[in-house]
């Protein structure tokens, strides 16, 4: 014997969880990410999907968003990632971060100069360990916090 319409509880479910996505408070969650992954949210944010969960024993809500992040790729001549960061990239006209000195350093040369040899060991460990971070903030930006 059905108390309510299915249908009912469906609906209401979905505007409470709706009325609960609209009081987010997204500057905190901006701040959320920026110290736990160093990023800030680009553009606007789609909600994908909204639940109530059970999560370690306890009843909580998991919010799905898709959001745009910054990512900044820098390459050699020869092809090469030199830097991966999600903090955002701003070049001037030189090519060089923009407020920041011009220097071989940076990883970013002038054209028409040759690149030093990459540091083969110590460069592709750092690569793969920024590879496997922005696999780990986009699994959790997926799962959602928890």
């Amino acid at each position: 014997m059905k108390l309510i319409p299915p249908e009912s509880i469906k609906e209401n479910e979905k505007e409470f969880i709706d009325t609960i996505n609209a009081e987010l408070d997204w500057e905190s969650i901006e701040n959320l990410l920026m110290e736990k992954h160093q990023f800030t949210l680009q553009e606007e944010i789609e909600y994908k999907n909204g639940d109530l969960i059970v999560h370690n024993n306890q009843i909580a809500y998991q919010f799905d968003f898709e959001v745009k992040v910054p990512l900044s790729v820098i390459f050699n001549r020869n092809g090469e990632c030199i830097e991966m960061n999600t903090h955002g990239y701003s070049a001037d006209e030189t090519g060089m971060p923009a407020d920041e000195p011009d220097s071989p350093e940076d990883g970013v040369l002038e054209a028409g100069i040759d690149e030093p040899p990459p540091k083969e060991s110590s460069h592709k460990e750092k690569v793969e360990q920024m590879a496997s971070d922005i696999a780990d903030m986009i699994h959790e930006i997926n799962q959602g916090d928890e």
